[in-house]
């Protein structure tokens, strides 16, 4: 029996350590629970000095959860993707009721990179990123982390180590510890906005 994506499920899930992904030409919801578990260290993040020069440049503007669906579309809008329209439905309602976040950058007024996930606790789930101009959603990863430590977060999931990750000193974790340490951070008063 195939249920319905929601909020209340899509936050239920995330709290017992399971998320969503769509697959296949029908774009079905399947659940995952990876073991090992991609994290970050919130204080042990890493950022090149190449890129904290960037930042200092101050050239992009840095905005929070102000256009949370163009991000979510524009991360969704690949050739291949598990971002599916009933995932973007779903997250939507989620943001609408404080749940979903994103991190955007823009430049001369227009978005041009960022990213999404759902905060629950002092737990944050990054879910996906985009970047139409270089350096724009590591930028927008670097206010994410900022943004995290600064509010008392203590985790910050990311699901799968890949290649771009290994950048910023993605770690990965057994599933026991990381249900642990999901247990203790969604027990913390956070808010991201």
């Amino acid at each position: 029996m195939l249920v319905s994506l929601t909020p209340e499920i899509l936050l239920q899930a995330y709290t017992q350590g399971f998320f969503p992904m769509a697959e296949g030409q029908g774009q079905r919801i399947y659940w995952y629970e990876p073991d090992p578990r991609a994290i970050f260290e919130l204080d042990k993040v890493h950022f090149s000095k190449r890129l904290l020069r960037v930042i200092r440049q101050e050239r992009f503007e840095i905005r929070y959860s102000s256009a949370f669906e163009q991000v979510i579309r524009a991360c969704a809008d690949r050739p291949s993707t598990w971002i599916s329209e009933e995932i973007i439905r779903t997250y939507i309602r989620l943001y609408r009721t404080g749940y979903g976040q994103s991190v955007e950058s823009w430049l001369d007024g227009e978005l041009v990179g960022g990213l999404y996930g759902i905060s629950l606790g002092g737990a944050f789930f990054g879910e996906s990123m985009f970047c139409r101009v270089s350096d724009a959603s590591k930028v927008a990863f670097f206010y994410l982390v900022e943004r995290l430590r600064g509010r008392g977060f203590a985790l910050l999931d990311t699901q799968f180590a890949n290649e771009h990750l290994v950048q910023f000193h993605v770690v990965e974790i057994p599933r026991r510890e990381y249900r642990q340490r999901l247990k203790g951070a969604l027990a913390l008063p956070c808010k991201f906005r």
